[in-house]
C-alpha cells in the first residue's frame, strides 16, 4: 500500500515525519536509486528500494494483534488532549499500530490494531462486506414494528443503513440485551439506529470482527494474531 515517502520513513525508525521531511528536501533520499525531494511523493516500501544517506531502510515487519478495549479508551494512534489511547496499551511493541475499525470511547470490546494498512482498509471498508458482531444493553425493547426498520434500514442523518441483523437475546430489570450483526461501520452507528426506533443504548461491547472473538483475552489485554488467523482475515476482505 502506497504511504507518503515521510510517513515510511517515521514508521521505519529512521526519524519523526518531521525531520523525515527535512531529509527528503535535502535530497538525502533516494527511491530506487533517484533522489526525490518532494515530500508528499508516495510509494509502497514493499516494492521499492528506499535508501537514506546511502542506507537502504528496512521494511517494516508486518504486525497483527487482537485488543479488547475497555471503556474510556479512544481508538486512535494519536492524541492532543492526554486522552487515554489503545495504543497506549502497546507501548513495548516497535512498530507504528493502528486501529482497525475504530469503536467510540465508550464502547469496548474487540479491535484490529495493525501496521497492514491495505488490510485494515479492507477490514473497515463495507464495501467488503466484513461483519462484525455487537451485543448492546438498551434501556427499553423494541416494538417489533422498529425492530423490522432496524433490520431493514433505518435512516439517520438522511442516509438509510443497510441491512443488518439484530436479535434479542434477554430482558433484565436493568435493560434489554441484543445482538447485532452488520457491515457498515458508520460513526456511532448502532448507537444512532437505536436512538431513531425508540430506545437508547447504555452499554454497547464489539464481540466478533469477521471470524475473530474475544475468547481468552480479558478486558485491557491483547494478543498477537497466528499467521492462520491473518489468511482468513485476508480471505474474508475479499470482494
Amino acid at each position: 500500500m502506497e504511504k507518503r515517502l515521510q510517513t515510511i520513513l517515521a514508521h521505519a525508525g529512521v526519524a519523526s515525519r518531521r525531520k523525515a521531511v527535512s531529509l527528503i528536501e535535502k535530497g538525502l533520499v533516494k527511491v530506487d536509486g533517484k533522489v526525490v525531494t518532494g515530500k508528499g511523493s508516495r510509494f509502497d516500501p514493499d516494492k521499492h528500494r528506499i535508501e537514506v544517506e546511502g542506507k537502504e531502510i528496512k521494511k517494516e515487519e508486518k504486525k497483527y494483534f487482537l485488543f479488547n478495549k475497555p471503556k474510556g479508551v479512544i481508538s486512535t494512534a494519536e492524541d492532543t488532549h492526554g486522552r487515554r489511547k489503545v495504543t497506549d496499551f502497546f507501548k513495548d511493541i516497535n512498530e507504528r499500530l493502528y486501529p482497525t475499525g475504530r469503536l467510540d470511547k465508550d464502547t469496548t470490546g474487540l479491535l484490529i490494531l495493525t501496521n497492514d494498512g491495505g488490510l485494515a482498509h479492507k477490514l473497515s471498508h463495507p464495501s467488503f462486506e466484513v461483519e462484525k458482531e455487537y451485543v448492546a444493553k438498551v434501556a427499553r425493547a423494541l416494538t417489533q414494528e422498529n425492530l423490522d426498520r432496524m433490520r431493514k434500514g433505518i435512516v439517520i442523518d438522511g442516509k438509510k443503513t443497510s441491512p443488518c441483523g439484530v436479535f434479542l437475546r434477554r430482558r433484565e430489570k436493568t435493560g434489554v440485551y441484543y445482538r447485532i450483526k452488520l457491515h457498515e461501520g458508520r460513526k456511532r452507528q448502532i448507537r444512532e439506529m437505536f436512538k431513531a426506533a425508540g430506545s437508547h443504548v447504555i452499554e454497547l461491547r464489539r464481540v466478533k470482527y469477521a471470524s475473530l472473538t474475544l475468547k481468552g483475552v480479558a478486558e485491557g489485554q491483547f494478543r498477537k494474531l497466528s499467521s492462520s488467523e491473518v489468511k482468513r482475515l485476508h480471505q474474508k476482505a475479499k470482494r
